[in-house]
């Protein structure tokens, strides 16, 4: 008898508190993973349908995405013009690679994936806007604006590492990786899983690497780094930088310097960003 008194109690304790923070305003644990399932919902949905109509055009789609493999991509134009614009007769030889599908089903299931990644990357403004509203309640206003912003610069970056790798990187390396032959008597027949996979790859790590201004923004909040340590050892970052770019682009020095250079751009705007932060 006294047990059932003692749950009585403890359960009606349990709804006055949950009415008080119904009436506060504040969500109970169950509430919070309400909130967030519903949440995830969305933003499944929204990828879903992004996805879908990515799937639909599928003409459209595969006319980008094939796009950095064909001899006369436009990133080998800019660099043609840019050296005769200096005054070299410069041109790249003409090159064709032919690509295949290996598997009864790779074509489709290869057609899907690549929708769903796309879906994923096409709904990332509102994964951010939903995550920032998920998150939104427990900052304080000054906490808020300041979330924005660097939301916005990480949004902003890594888009920019998405255009680099598929402006440069993929289009430069598949070049040199697709045309490489150890003997005339070895033809290059390049599947199309392996195309996509190496052209996601690339561009995840360009996104990623294009992050380093924001690590070195918090690095400096903690005061782990300093602008005169960052200045101090430029030669070494630089050093640094290029085993980087080596080891992610193909031995190539063409591609090498196409990619050392903004690379050591964001080390710079790095050391600014770190300057703006101790001031």
């Amino acid at each position: 008898m006294a047990k059932k008194q003692n749950q009585k109690v403890s359960k009606q304790k349990k709804q006055k508190q949950d009415n008080k923070n119904s009436s506060s305003g504040l969500l109970t644990f169950g509430g919070h993973l309400e909130v967030f399932r519903q949440m995830l919902f969305r933003i499944l949905g929204v990828s879903g349908v992004i996805a879908a109509v990515v799937f639909c055009f599928k003409d459209i789609t595969w006319d980008l995405l094939l796009a950095p493999s064909e001899w006369n991509f436009c990133t080998y134009k800019w660099i043609e013009q840019a050296m005769q614009a200096v005054g070299v007769d410069f041109h790249f030889n003409e090159f064709h690679v032919e690509m295949i599908a290996t598997d009864l089903s790779s074509q489709f299931m290869t057609h899907i994936t690549t929708a769903v990644y796309l879906g994923v990357l096409g709904a990332s403004p509102y994964i951010l806007y939903e995550l920032f509203r998920f998150i939104s309640p427990a900052l304080y206003e000054n906490e808020r604006k300041y979330s924005v912003q660097v939301a916005g610069i990480i949004y902003m970056q890594f888009i920019l590492g998405v255009l680099m790798s598929y402006f440069v990187l993929f289009p430069i390396s598949f070049r040199f990786l697709g045309t490489y032959s150890v003997s005339a008597r070895v033809v290059s027949n390049i599947t199309l899983d392996s195309y996509i996979s190496s052209f996601v790859s690339m561009t995840l790590v360009m996104g990623v690497v294009f992050q380093l201004p924001v690590i070195a923004f918090f690095l400096g909040k903690m005061g782990v780094v300093t602008s005169e340590l960052l200045s101090q050892y430029r030669k070494h970052s630089f050093l640094v930088i290029m085993l980087v770019a080596a080891i992610i682009t193909p031995p190539d020095l063409m591609t090498l310097i196409l990619v050392t250079i903004p690379l050591y751009l964001l080390y710079e705007v790095s050391i600014r960003v770190v300057k703006i932060v101790e001031k």
